[in-house]
């Protein structure tokens, strides 16, 4: 089972994949080659991230607070982010969402069963949309440990 202490670090996404209750189909919602970064601290903090590697890029010449909503809403699709506090309860992790970028998740408990294999990480959970179970599986590989700007 897998304790706090050990997930303590810097973890990048490999994929993040979902199944769907009744269906054989999978899912890849940032595609086959997702980026993502997940943080856990020694106080209890975590922060995760993920992303489409092929993210359009914005226009330099414009704010993006003053773009049309349309293009900020495609940018803003290809990322989901959110942070908190964090803790190990019987194998399982639950990260208290106090913030993110859906508006959705702050305030909720996020229940995540762990599986650790050396320094590979297995984060599973479940959700229900629209009367559809959806399965989670997302890999995570431990971050090498390189001084500032050789990563």
């Amino acid at each position: 089972m897998i304790e706090q202490q050990q997930l303590v670090g810097t973890w990048q996404l490999e994929s993040w994949s979902i199944g769907f209750a009744g269906r054989d189909d999978i899912s890849n919602p940032f595609g086959e080659d997702p980026r993502g970064l997940l943080l856990y601290s020694e106080d209890g903090w975590m922060s995760a991230s993920i992303c489409r590697h092929d993210r359009a890029r914005l226009p330099e010449d414009e704010s993006p607070r003053k773009m049309p909503d349309a293009v900020k809403a495609s940018a803003y699709s290809s990322y989901f982010h959110y942070a908190g506090r964090y803790r190990v309860i019987n194998g399982d992790v639950v990260h208290y969402v106090t913030q993110s970028l859906n508006p959705n998740f702050p305030g909720t408990e996020q229940l995540r069963h762990a599986e650790l294999d050396g320094q590979t990480l297995v984060l599973s959970g479940k959700d229900e949309v629209r009367g559809v179970t959806r399965f989670h599986t997302l890999v995570w590989h431990r971050a090498p440990a390189t001084s500032p700007g050789a990563g």
